[in-house]
């Protein structure tokens, strides 16, 4: 093949996975909605972003390679792609509602305090309040706070690239791997530096924002906001 088809398909592939990344509201909402929440600064922000983006890539590049590797018609591969589509769009809203009402649920748990009486050695007896959201906070951040960062990279992971296969098996058809490489390359790069671009300008325009009395609702609202992007992209199609 000519050097201007690479040319030509490294274009192609730095505008499709710019544009890709642009109009996809789940390669940015959920990271900064996330965050912003959590209370995470904007580096543990990017870094999730970053991780769950190589994610994303990978997970159709090795359907892709399978596909190229086993033959498989490039209708087969768009038909698996847009399964993992609207499968991924599910998993996002199911995401969001579940964060939502784990959250709303730890929220409500912390304003309901117990009165407890104790007795010490020398007769004196004391009582104090507790509630069951702040108790034992250390274990409970161990163990829970990684849950959702987990199951957000599992989710790229899971999610497709659907333009990403039909440009790889140009060269593929030639067997021009190192094509394939460069291809793959331009598109991953540029998907994840434009979401880590989206997520930086959502993340601190949120900055700019000031939400006096619905911090405490901080969680809750972050998962209706991931949930309305999943249910989004299965109503849009984007």
């Amino acid at each position: 093949m000519a050097q201007s088809t690479l040319e030509v398909l490294l274009m192609t592939a730095i505008s499709i996975g710019f544009l890709h990344t642009l109009i996809g509201v789940d390669h940015a909402l959920p990271f900064v909605a996330l965050g912003k929440a959590r209370g995470w600064n904007l580096t543990k922000t990017l870094v999730l972003t970053a991780l769950c983006g190589i994610g994303h890539v990978a997970g159709s590049v090795i359907i892709g390679a399978i596909g190229i590797g086993f033959g498989v018609a490039l209708e087969t591969l768009e038909v698996i792609e847009g399964f993992r589509g609207e499968v991924t769009a599910w998993l996002i809203i199911g995401f969001g509602l579940t964060y939502a009402t784990w959250s709303f649920i730890q929220m409500k748990r912390s304003e309901t305090t117990h009165t407890h009486a104790h007795v010490h050695a020398d007769g004196t007896i004391h009582t104090h309040q507790h509630n069951h959201a702040t108790d034992h906070v250390h274990t409970h951040e161990a163990t829970q706070r990684p849950i959702s960062q987990w199951a957000l990279f599992v989710i790229f992971v899971f999610g497709p690239c659907e333009a990403l296969i039909p440009m790889l098996m140009v060269p593929a058809a030639e067997h021009n791997w190192l094509w394939v490489g460069l291809v793959t390359a331009a598109f991953g790069i540029t998907t994840i530096a434009t979401m880590l671009g989206m997520v930086t300008v959502g993340y601190l325009g949120l900055n700019l924002t000031r939400f006096q009395g619905f911090e405490r609702y901080a969680n809750v609202l972050a998962g209706v906001a991931i949930a309305t992007g999943g249910a989004a992209i299965q109503i849009l199609g984007i």
